[in-house]
Protein backbone atom coordinates (compact mmCIF):
# COMPACT_ATOMS: atom_id res chain seq x y z
CA UNK A 1 0.00 0.00 0.00
CA UNK A 2 1.20 3.51 -0.81
CA UNK A 3 0.54 6.76 0.97
CA UNK A 4 -2.39 8.59 -0.57
CA UNK A 5 -3.64 12.15 -0.04
CA UNK A 6 -6.87 12.19 1.92
CA UNK A 7 -6.05 9.01 3.84
CA UNK A 8 -4.54 8.49 7.26
CA UNK A 9 -1.12 6.99 7.92
CA UNK A 10 0.94 6.04 10.97
CA UNK A 11 4.40 7.09 12.09
CA UNK A 12 6.73 4.10 11.75
CA UNK A 13 9.88 5.55 13.39
CA UNK A 14 10.51 6.03 17.10
CA UNK A 15 10.28 9.83 16.85
CA UNK A 16 9.44 11.73 13.66
CA UNK A 17 10.19 15.44 13.40
CA UNK A 18 7.58 17.68 11.77
CA UNK A 19 9.17 20.35 9.54
CA UNK A 20 8.03 23.72 8.24
CA UNK A 21 9.09 22.72 4.70
CA UNK A 22 11.41 20.19 3.04
CA UNK A 23 13.61 23.08 1.92
CA UNK A 24 14.03 24.25 5.53
CA UNK A 25 16.01 21.23 6.75
CA UNK A 26 19.72 21.66 7.45
CA UNK A 27 22.74 19.41 6.97
CA UNK A 28 22.79 18.79 10.73
CA UNK A 29 19.26 17.36 10.54
CA UNK A 30 20.26 14.22 8.61
CA UNK A 31 19.89 11.82 11.61
CA UNK A 32 16.29 13.02 12.09
CA UNK A 33 15.40 12.46 8.42
CA UNK A 34 16.42 8.85 8.03
CA UNK A 35 14.12 5.85 7.69
CA UNK A 36 15.51 4.80 11.10
CA UNK A 37 15.84 8.03 13.01
CA UNK A 38 18.60 8.72 15.53
CA UNK A 39 17.15 11.55 17.62
CA UNK A 40 19.82 11.43 20.36
CA UNK A 41 22.49 11.63 17.64
CA UNK A 42 20.66 14.50 15.96
CA UNK A 43 20.49 16.46 19.22
CA UNK A 44 24.12 15.74 20.09
CA UNK A 45 25.22 17.01 16.69
CA UNK A 46 23.60 20.44 17.07
CA UNK A 47 24.98 23.51 18.77
CA UNK A 48 22.78 25.50 21.15
CA UNK A 49 21.53 27.80 18.41
CA UNK A 50 20.64 24.93 16.07
CA UNK A 51 18.68 23.28 18.90
CA UNK A 52 16.16 26.12 18.72
CA UNK A 53 15.96 26.41 14.93
CA UNK A 54 12.45 27.36 13.85
CA UNK A 55 12.50 24.90 10.95
CA UNK A 56 11.12 22.37 13.46
CA UNK A 57 7.40 22.54 14.26
CA UNK A 58 6.77 19.50 16.46
CA UNK A 59 7.50 15.81 16.79
CA UNK A 60 5.35 12.70 16.45
CA UNK A 61 5.80 9.38 18.21
CA UNK A 62 5.78 5.86 16.84
CA UNK A 63 2.21 4.79 16.01
CA UNK A 64 0.84 8.36 15.95
CA UNK A 65 -1.83 9.05 13.31
CA UNK A 66 -1.55 11.66 10.59
CA UNK A 67 -3.80 12.71 7.74
CA UNK A 68 -1.81 12.80 4.49
CA UNK A 69 -2.69 15.88 2.41
CA UNK A 70 0.07 15.82 -0.23
CA UNK A 71 2.75 13.38 -1.41
CA UNK A 72 5.71 14.75 -3.34
CA UNK A 73 7.88 12.67 -5.70
CA UNK A 74 11.02 13.75 -3.80
CA UNK A 75 10.09 11.67 -0.74
CA UNK A 76 8.17 14.20 1.34
CA UNK A 77 4.56 14.24 2.51
CA UNK A 78 2.53 17.12 3.85
CA UNK A 79 0.48 15.84 6.79
CA UNK A 80 -1.83 16.96 9.55
CA UNK A 81 -0.92 15.49 12.96
CA UNK A 82 -4.47 14.71 14.07
CA UNK A 83 -3.44 13.81 17.63
CA UNK A 84 -1.87 17.24 18.20
CA UNK A 85 -4.69 19.81 18.15
CA UNK A 86 -3.70 23.19 16.70
CA UNK A 87 -6.94 25.14 16.24
CA UNK A 88 -5.18 28.36 15.15
CA UNK A 89 -3.43 26.54 12.30
CA UNK A 90 -5.81 23.82 11.12
CA UNK A 91 -8.98 22.47 12.78
CA UNK A 92 -7.86 18.95 11.93
CA UNK A 93 -4.51 19.07 13.76
CA UNK A 94 -0.94 20.30 13.45
CA UNK A 95 0.19 20.70 9.82
CA UNK A 96 3.73 20.17 8.55
CA UNK A 97 6.07 18.00 6.49
CA UNK A 98 7.50 14.52 7.11
CA UNK A 99 9.70 12.20 5.02
CA UNK A 100 7.47 9.56 3.43
CA UNK A 101 9.89 6.86 4.61
CA UNK A 102 8.81 7.61 8.18
CA UNK A 103 5.15 6.78 7.48
CA UNK A 104 3.19 3.59 6.94
CA UNK A 105 -0.39 3.22 5.67
CA UNK A 106 -3.02 2.84 8.38
CA UNK A 107 -3.99 -0.76 9.20
CA UNK A 108 -7.47 -0.42 10.77
CA UNK A 109 -7.82 -3.86 12.37
CA UNK A 110 -4.88 -3.26 14.67
CA UNK A 111 -6.75 -0.46 16.40
CA UNK A 112 -9.20 -2.92 17.96
CA UNK A 113 -6.67 -4.60 20.25
CA UNK A 114 -5.90 -3.27 23.76
CA UNK A 115 -3.72 -0.16 23.79
CA UNK A 116 -0.51 0.05 25.81
CA UNK A 117 1.72 3.04 26.52
CA UNK A 118 5.47 3.21 27.07
CA UNK A 119 6.15 4.23 30.67
CA UNK A 120 9.95 4.01 30.53
CA UNK A 121 11.90 7.10 29.53
CA UNK A 122 13.29 5.20 26.54
CA UNK A 123 12.97 1.59 25.46
CA UNK A 124 13.72 -0.69 22.51
CA UNK A 125 11.43 -2.93 20.50
CA UNK A 126 12.89 -6.26 19.44
CA UNK A 127 12.16 -8.65 16.59
CA UNK A 128 11.83 -11.57 19.02
CA UNK A 129 11.75 -11.76 22.83
CA UNK A 130 15.23 -10.68 23.87
CA UNK A 131 16.33 -10.76 20.23
CA UNK A 132 17.81 -8.14 17.89
CA UNK A 133 16.67 -4.53 18.18
CA UNK A 134 14.14 -3.61 15.50
CA UNK A 135 13.27 -0.07 16.68
CA UNK A 136 15.55 1.81 19.08
CA UNK A 137 14.83 5.02 20.96
CA UNK A 138 11.11 4.46 21.56
CA UNK A 139 10.07 7.06 24.11
CA UNK A 140 7.75 7.67 27.03
CA UNK A 141 4.15 8.23 25.96
CA UNK A 142 4.32 6.08 22.82
CA UNK A 143 1.01 4.23 22.38
CA UNK A 144 0.86 0.85 20.62
CA UNK A 145 -1.59 -2.02 20.45
CA UNK A 146 -1.08 -5.39 22.07
CA UNK A 147 -0.61 -8.27 19.62
CA UNK A 148 -0.87 -11.30 21.91
CA UNK A 149 -0.01 -12.76 25.32
CA UNK A 150 3.08 -12.09 27.37
CA UNK A 151 6.02 -14.40 26.82
CA UNK A 152 8.87 -14.70 29.31
CA UNK A 153 8.65 -11.03 30.37
CA UNK A 154 8.09 -9.63 26.85
CA UNK A 155 4.91 -8.11 25.39
CA UNK A 156 4.15 -8.38 21.65
CA UNK A 157 2.94 -5.16 20.02
CA UNK A 158 1.61 -4.18 16.61
CA UNK A 159 4.08 -1.68 15.16
CA UNK A 160 3.49 0.30 11.95
CA UNK A 161 5.69 -0.83 9.08
CA UNK A 162 6.27 -4.29 10.55
CA UNK A 163 4.35 -7.31 9.32
CA UNK A 164 5.01 -9.26 12.52
CA UNK A 165 4.71 -8.07 16.14
CA UNK A 166 7.69 -6.53 17.88
CA UNK A 167 8.47 -7.20 21.53
CA UNK A 168 8.80 -4.72 24.39
CA UNK A 169 10.10 -5.47 27.90
CA UNK A 170 7.05 -6.00 30.10
CA UNK A 171 8.40 -3.55 32.69
CA UNK A 172 8.56 -0.71 30.13
CA UNK A 173 4.91 -0.68 29.02
CA UNK A 174 1.59 -0.41 30.84
CA UNK A 175 -2.06 -0.52 29.77
CA UNK A 176 -3.39 2.87 28.74
CA UNK A 177 -5.44 4.13 31.73
CA UNK A 178 -9.20 3.84 31.40
CA UNK A 179 -9.89 7.13 33.18
CA UNK A 180 -8.27 10.55 33.43
CA UNK A 181 -5.30 11.01 35.76
CA UNK A 182 -5.04 13.41 38.65
CA UNK A 183 -3.01 16.56 38.15
CA UNK A 184 -0.52 15.27 40.73
CA UNK A 185 0.03 12.10 38.69
CA UNK A 186 0.78 14.23 35.64
CA UNK A 187 3.16 16.42 37.64
CA UNK A 188 4.99 13.34 38.94
CA UNK A 189 5.35 12.11 35.36
CA UNK A 190 6.68 15.49 34.20
CA UNK A 191 9.16 15.50 37.11
CA UNK A 192 10.73 12.39 35.61
CA UNK A 193 11.76 14.52 32.62
CA UNK A 194 13.87 16.94 34.65
CA UNK A 195 17.20 17.76 32.96
CA UNK A 196 16.00 16.63 29.52
CA UNK A 197 17.53 19.03 27.01
CA UNK A 198 15.42 21.86 25.57
CA UNK A 199 14.74 21.36 21.85
CA UNK A 200 12.44 23.72 19.95
CA UNK A 201 9.46 21.63 18.83
CA UNK A 202 10.57 18.63 20.88
CA UNK A 203 7.94 16.23 22.26
CA UNK A 204 10.05 13.39 23.59
CA UNK A 205 12.28 12.28 26.43
CA UNK A 206 15.24 12.85 24.10
CA UNK A 207 14.51 16.59 23.90
CA UNK A 208 11.47 18.74 24.57
CA UNK A 209 10.09 22.29 24.65
CA UNK A 210 7.72 23.96 27.13
CA UNK A 211 4.39 23.08 25.54
CA UNK A 212 5.77 19.70 24.46
CA UNK A 213 6.40 18.87 28.12
CA UNK A 214 2.78 19.63 29.01
CA UNK A 215 1.44 17.79 25.95
CA UNK A 216 3.57 14.69 26.58
CA UNK A 217 2.88 14.52 30.32
CA UNK A 218 -0.88 14.39 29.72
CA UNK A 219 -0.56 12.23 26.61
CA UNK A 220 1.10 9.50 28.71
CA UNK A 221 -2.28 9.11 30.46
CA UNK A 222 -4.36 9.21 27.28
CA UNK A 223 -5.40 12.88 27.52
CA UNK A 224 -4.76 14.88 24.35
CA UNK A 225 -4.04 18.59 24.83
CA UNK A 226 -3.19 21.02 22.03
CA UNK A 227 0.42 21.19 20.96
CA UNK A 228 1.16 24.91 21.47
CA UNK A 229 1.02 26.93 24.69
CA UNK A 230 -1.49 29.51 23.48
CA UNK A 231 -3.87 26.73 22.37
CA UNK A 232 -3.34 24.85 25.64
CA UNK A 233 -4.55 27.97 27.45
CA UNK A 234 -7.67 28.01 25.29
CA UNK A 235 -8.40 24.35 26.02
CA UNK A 236 -8.07 24.55 29.82
CA UNK A 237 -10.02 26.23 32.61
CA UNK A 238 -8.73 29.43 34.27
CA UNK A 239 -8.54 29.46 38.06
CA UNK A 240 -7.78 32.51 40.21
CA UNK A 241 -4.09 33.19 40.75
CA UNK A 242 -3.39 32.10 44.30
CA UNK A 243 -5.73 29.12 44.11
CA UNK A 244 -3.48 26.99 41.92
CA UNK A 245 -2.67 23.42 42.88
CA UNK A 246 0.26 21.18 41.94
CA UNK A 247 -0.17 20.00 38.36
CA UNK A 248 -2.08 23.09 37.22
CA UNK A 249 -0.55 25.21 34.46
CA UNK A 250 1.10 28.63 34.55
CA UNK A 251 0.92 30.67 31.33
CA UNK A 252 3.19 33.58 30.47
CA UNK A 253 3.00 36.46 27.96
CA UNK A 254 4.79 39.74 27.44
CA UNK A 255 2.67 42.93 27.44
CA UNK A 256 0.66 43.17 24.25
CA UNK A 257 1.77 39.74 23.03
CA UNK A 258 0.17 36.31 22.97
CA UNK A 259 1.12 33.51 25.34
CA UNK A 260 4.63 32.28 24.65
CA UNK A 261 5.45 29.99 27.58
CA UNK A 262 3.82 27.37 29.79
CA UNK A 263 4.90 25.31 32.78
CA UNK A 264 3.40 23.14 35.48
CA UNK A 265 2.67 24.38 38.99
CA UNK A 266 5.13 22.44 41.13
CA UNK A 267 4.65 24.02 44.59
CA UNK A 268 2.16 23.19 47.29
CA UNK A 269 -0.77 25.55 47.97
CA UNK A 270 0.25 28.45 50.19
CA UNK A 271 3.96 27.82 49.65
CA UNK A 272 6.33 29.78 47.47
CA UNK A 273 5.40 29.37 43.85
CA UNK A 274 7.44 26.74 41.99
CA UNK A 275 7.53 26.13 38.26
CA UNK A 276 8.39 22.90 36.45
CA UNK A 277 9.10 23.77 32.84
CA UNK A 278 11.27 23.26 29.79
CA UNK A 279 13.35 26.42 30.04
CA UNK A 280 14.53 28.05 26.82
CA UNK A 281 17.16 30.10 28.61
CA UNK A 282 18.75 27.27 30.58
CA UNK A 283 18.05 24.78 27.77
CA UNK A 284 16.71 22.01 29.97
CA UNK A 285 13.69 20.92 32.01
CA UNK A 286 13.94 22.22 35.55
CA UNK A 287 11.94 22.74 38.73
CA UNK A 288 12.63 26.15 40.26
CA UNK A 289 11.06 28.88 42.38
CA UNK A 290 9.10 31.16 40.05
CA UNK A 291 11.71 33.74 38.94
CA UNK A 292 10.84 37.41 39.28
CA UNK A 293 10.90 37.98 35.53
CA UNK A 294 8.53 35.05 35.03
CA UNK A 295 6.22 36.34 37.77
CA UNK A 296 6.09 39.67 35.94
CA UNK A 297 4.78 37.98 32.78
CA UNK A 298 2.42 35.49 34.47
CA UNK A 299 -0.96 35.97 32.77
CA UNK A 300 -2.96 32.99 33.97
CA UNK A 301 -3.28 29.84 35.98
CA UNK A 302 -5.32 27.09 34.37
CA UNK A 303 -6.54 23.61 35.23
CA UNK A 304 -6.95 20.68 32.86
Amino acid sequence: MELQPGREALVQVAVATLWTAPEAVRAVDRPALAARTDIPGWIAGMDVDQQVGECVLSQLLLGERVLVTEVRPDGWAHVVAVEQPAPRLDPRGYPGWLPTAQLAPLVPYRRRSPEFVVDAGVTELRATPGGPVAVAGVVLGTRLHRAGPLFDGWLPLHVPGHAHPLWAPEADVVPLPAGPPTARQVLALAERLRDVVYIWGGVSSHGIDCSGLVHLAWRRFGVILPRDAVDQAGATTPVPVGEERPGDLYFFARPGSRIHHVGLVAGEPGADRRLLHACYRQRRVLDEPLPADRAATLVGTHRV
